[in-house]
Parts: C-alpha cells; structure tokens; sequence
C-alpha cells in the first residue's frame, strides 16, 4: 500500500509507528512538519514546517548546548504557545498548497496525520477521494483545540474532512464526535506509538547504560519534562520536599531536564539537589534500565493522552502516581494497577509516591496486573494489526 503520513518526523512516538510500516514493506512517505534527518527506509521525505516549526531546528539536537537552549525555550513555552495558537493557523494555506502537490505527486491509497494541530490542519488539504487518517494525541481536543478561535475551527474542519479517527483513548473518541467527526465513520482506539515492544523492551533494558550509578535507594522517575498547560512539574518538584520527610533517602530522577532553567529554579530554592538528578535526555534502552531500577513512575497530568512513557513504565514493573484525569483512569485502577492523585496539589502527589513506597506488597501486585494489561491491550503487533486492518476497511489500495 501506498501510504503517506504527515507528522513530526523528529518524535519518537511517530518514528515507532512509521516503522511497522517500514518493514513490512509498505511504500512509505513522510511529511515532517518539523527539519529533522529523514528515517530511514521511506519512499519519499519532505519538510512543510507549517506553525513556524523551521524555528524548533536545535530542540531536536541532545548535545549540551541546545539542551541549555532547548531549557530556555521550554521556560518561555506557556507564554509563546497562545501566540502559535493565532499566528500558527495563519501559516497553514501556502503549505496546503505545498501539500495538495505532493499529493498529486505521490498519489497516496490514504493519508495518515498523526496528530490535529498542525499535522492535521495541514492534512486537511487531502483532495477528495483520497481517504484521510486522522490520530488525535494527547491534548489536541483538550487544550489546544480551545487554544483561539482559529484553532477550534480548523480542528472542527479536520475532524469533518477526516475519514477515519484513531486515538490512544477512547475519551478522545467520544470528544472527536462531539468536535465534528462523523459517527458513521470508523475510529480505533491504540496507543499513540502503536503499541509497546514488549520483547524489545526486554532485551534492550538489560544492555541500557544510565548515565551515572545510581545507589540502591528508592528512586522515582518523571521522564515527561516540560509540558506547560498539560504538567504541572512545578508540584512535582514541591512534592519532593514532603517525600523525603518520610524517604529521605528517596532519589527523584528526571529526564530530559538537565538544563532546564524552571526545573533548576524549582531544586534550588527547595534545596533538593541533593535528591534529584535532572538527566538529558535517555535513548528508549536507557529509560527501559531506569523504569526497571525505579520504584516510582510519576506523571503530573492535568491534560493528556495516555502517554507512552506510562504504558513503557507498566511494562516495566514501575508503579504508576498519575494525575486523576479521563485518560488515565483508561489504564489505571486506584489501589490496583496504580494511584491517581490531584495533579494541582503536592500533598496530594506526595502522598500518593509515599503510598507506593510504603507497601512493596501493593506494586508488586501491581506489576503483575500491568503485565497482564499491557499484553493484552498495548502489545504492538496485535495493535498495529489492528490498525492495518483499519487502513485496509478505507484505503483505495490492497495489501
């Protein structure tokens, strides 16, 4: 099949879901709204930096100094997002056009966006005829759809051009019903990075390489750095204090925060330096070893999909402190599978990592329990042949 997806070609989640389709021999071509080098394997790559994504070059880069950058553009994230939110929209029609040719070009049995804002918007342009994927990742429904009036427009406009509608949690299912996607049309529900590699995971975290020993003490993990409008990472870090009156021994781990000027903000004036570590930026080998190592997976989520770090945490036997939202109580069950604590609040935070830290008993049932769910529902190759036969019930092409 023929197969043109339009996505951020510098993501991990979107490089994970390009690969299937790789090496099971699709023809695959990849419009990145972001520069970044092509993956390997693809037909055909192209740059169409719709929302000013040109500028966003360094952020892809892990070295020490666009780390230092990629900190400062973070710190000044929540107050430009409300700008990207008008003037990214505004960007949009000369890329359509660019679109619309390669298009033509390619000529594709179906397209997949990987996400609405701005994959989607730009994916929109899909001439009719050709069917037309659209994933929904995280907060695109949430957030960024109420972000102006132009967003909510042109989300409206994708979710009424789209054909079919896949999603890493059925909450955003119903919400794209409610945004204009037709019930009649068909939708998915599967984790954003097609699912979890389960034997991958396996192996790779035994040969991972951290970048420090770290002692044997509790250790808590928080690998989803800065997130403004969707973490509140500034109560994470004010949970800390309060942890530690109970584990003062307890070591917070934080990847990709090293240079992070809010984050360093936040471990200087609490004075915990000496409990947190804010580490660069892991390859997936080295987060599998730091989940396997960790007691504690937390994420402090106000707005969110199901992320893909939780479900690679599950696997990993870490045990699951979320904020109490929708999409998490999709995969975790309070005092089963994990804890759901009001992201908003650091008592409320810290008491769930003290809880978890507190009774081995209850993560150890829970690493059985999130075994069993991540089989059964986050399995890669089940949910990427879910999603083959997905393509295959509105593509123009045959397998």
């Amino acid at each position: 099949m023929r197969l043109l997806f339009v996505a951020d070609g510098r993501s991990p989640t979107a490089l994970s879901w390009l690969r299937h389709w790789v090496e099971t021999g699709h023809q695959t071509h990849l419009a990145s709204t972001f520069p970044c080098d092509p993956p390997p394997g693809l037909a055909s790559f192209h740059i169409l930096p719709v929302a000013f994504g040109r500028m966003a070059r360094g952020q892809s880069n892990n070295s020490v100094g666009s780390t230092h950058l990629s900190g400062l553009v973070g710190r000044f994230r929540g107050l430009l997002r409300p700008l990207r939110y008008v003037l990214g929209p505004l960007s949009l029609p000369p890329y359509q056009t660019h679109f619309r040719n390669l298009v033509e070009d390619i000529r594709p049995d179906l397209v997949h966006a990987l996400r609405i804002p701005f994959e989607g918007m730009l994916a929109a342009a899909t001439p009719t005829g050709i069917p037309l994927v659209v994933s929904i990742w995280g907060n695109d429904l949430t957030l960024h759809a109420r972000g102006s009036i132009l967003m909510a427009r042109l989300t409206r406009r994708t979710l009424h051009r789209a054909d079919g509608l896949i999603a890493d949690a059925a909450r955003d299912i119903r919400l794209g019903h409610k945004w204009g996607f037709a019930t009649d049309r068909p939708t998915l529900v599967v984790p954003g990075a097609g699912g979890i590699r389960l034997d991958e995971i396996e192996a790779a975290s035994r040969s991972g390489m951290l970048p420090e020993e770290l002692p044997d003490v509790p250790i808590v993990v928080n690998p989803r750095g800065q997130r403004p409008g969707s973490l509140r990472q500034d109560v994470f870090f004010q949970s800390i204090p309060l942890v530690l009156e109970k584990f003062p021994q307890a070591l917070f781990i934080c990847p990709p925060l090293a240079g992070d000027v809010e984050s360093e903000h936040w471990v200087e004036s609490l004075g915990i330096w000496s409990n947190t570590k804010l580490w660069p930026h892991l390859d997936r080998a080295q987060m599998w070893a730091l989940f396997k190592k960790a007691r504690v997976f937390v994420s402090p989520s106000i707005h969110d999909g199901t992320p893909n770090s939780l479900l690679e945490a599950m696997a990993c036997g870490c045990f699951p402190v979320v904020g109490n939202i929708e999409s998490m109580r999709e995969w975790v069950t309070p005092g089963i599978s994990g804890l759901l604590v009001d992201a908003a609040s650091p008592r409320s935070l810290a008491d769930g990592i003290i809880a978890a830290l507190e009774n081995p008993a209850l993560c150890a049932a829970a690493k059985n329990e999130n075994a069993r769910i991540i089989t059964e529902r986050a399995a890669y190759r089940s949910c990427m042949a879910m999603t083959e036969a997905f393509y295959l019930k509105l593509g123009r092409g045959n397998f």
